[in-house]
């Protein structure tokens, strides 16, 4: 099992960052979580593409998030020498927004099958709609991997949803946008890796811009992230889609805070990093 931060950058625009997605592999199989800005860039470098993903497990449905998946829908549709519909998962509304974005994209289709002549059907989406209620939702389990979800917090943006994927013996959680919850704490509990966007709280409190004051309530600190961690007994500490994204020379700062709360592995995640698992 491989783990890569394709994207780690926030809703700000950033020329070393794009936005946030994930990808892990398994057995050979590609799948994304998010497909935040220039998410098909980052497949490129990591040798893989829109046809070869297994399927796209959405977190939830703010825009950072999901900015490129018309792109993903479209390269996907154009590149496959078949029909190959997009397995997409993600939270109850996840249907709708696909429908909407294929509405959306309704022109630029009757254009290419216009003029390709063997491009003779419309591109589509798989979707299944996750739980977001008490119980857990498994997304998949083939014997090879098992990727079950659980609801997060991220009010109010609902529902959410974070990702636990299993196999060859390994764990990794993509939790997403969330303040510590017990859905987190289910999905992290003994990970050997989870994966978090994380804030740092003194340099938001510092700029007085109310809008940005807002994003406080609803994302994991630095100290949150560390201590749901520690609390489920987590390997490995992967800090993605920092807010704001580090200034160079400060990241040992971030790592440092984090320590002061977990005593494991901690990564500043930047675009591209991988770990074998």
């Amino acid at each position: 099992m491989k783990l890569v931060t394709l994207g780690t950058g926030s809703p700000l625009p950033d020329p070393n960052r794009a936005g946030p997605a994930t990808l892990v592999r398994v057995a050979g199989r590609d799948f994304l979580f998010d497909c935040g800005r220039g998410v098909l860039m980052r497949l490129a470098a990591s040798w893989t593409g829109p046809v070869q993903i297994e399927q796209v497990l959405l977190t939830h449905l703010h825009s950072d998030h999901v900015t490129d998946f018309n792109d993903l829908v479209t390269m996907r549709w154009v590149m496959s020498p078949v029909e190959n519909p997009l397995p997409v998962s993600g939270p109850p509304g996840t249907a709708a927004f696909a429908d909407r974005t294929l509405a959306m994209l309704s022109d630029d289709i009757g254009y290419r099958l216009a003029h390709h002549d063997d491009l003779n059907w419309r591109p589509a989406c798989s979707v299944t709609e996750v739980s977001t209620g008490v119980d857990d939702g498994v997304v998949l389990d083939d014997g090879v991997a098992r990727i079950w979800a659980a609801p997060t917090d991220h009010a109010p943006v609902q529902p959410t949803v974070g990702y636990r994927v299993e196999a060859e013996g390994r764990s990794i959680v993509i939790a997403g946008d969330t303040v510590p919850c017990e859905g987190l704490d289910r999905l992290c509990r003994g990970a050997d890796v989870y994966v978090q966007t994380t804030l740092r709280r003194s340099l938001i409190e510092a700029i007085p811009a109310p809008r940005l004051q807002d994003i406080l309530g609803y994302h994991s600190s630095i100290s949150d992230a560390a201590a749901t961690a520690a609390r489920a007994g987590v390997g490995t500490l992967v800090m993605t889609h920092m807010i704001p994204a580090p200034a160079p020379g400060t990241e040992a700062q971030w790592i440092a805070e984090a320590q002061a709360v977990f005593t494991g592995e901690i990564v500043l995640a930047t675009d591209l990093w991988g770990r074998e698992m």
